[in-house]
């Protein structure tokens, strides 16, 4: 703890900010996912599999069709299923890290440059060949 007994609190209480490298993200999802469990259930190979003691307990097991429903599932609503529809979208919103501003301005700055000089270099090659078609076909 510091010296200073409000200073801690103020640093608990700021939110955190943003990752800005890939590495930071991969850290912060790694971080935010549930550890895996050391006592989980045991691989199916560790239980070795009982044979039947005769042939007979075999074919009885074997030799009929699986039973069939009662009915068919139902069907949710049409309201259930846009709803639904709409708060997985909300979740999947949430997994995305979203640029920051700076970025933004950034990458608006780039996109905005690339399109005036693609623009500029058309421009130039439709009035190149404008000219050059009005020479020949005159």
């Amino acid at each position: 703890m510091s010296e200073e007994p409000g200073k801690d609190r103020d640093e608990d209480q700021k939110p955190q900010s943003r990752p800005v490298t890939a590495a930071a993200r991969r850290e912060r999802r790694a971080s935010a996912r549930p550890a895996a469990r050391k006592d989980a259930a045991p691989s199916a190979k560790a239980k070795p599999k009982s044979k039947p003691a005769s042939e007979s307990e075999a074919e009885g097991k074997k030799g009929h069709a699986t039973p069939s429903r009662d009915g068919k599932e139902k069907r949710a609503g049409l309201f259930a299923r846009l709803f639904r529809f709409l708060k997985e979208v909300v979740a999947e919103l949430r997994k995305v890290i979203w640029p920051t501003r700076k970025q933004m301005i950034t990458y608006t700055a780039v996109v905005l440059v690339f399109l005036a000089v693609m623009v500029a270099i058309i421009s130039g090659l439709d009035l190149g060949i404008g000219k050059l078609v009005a020479l020949i076909f005159g």
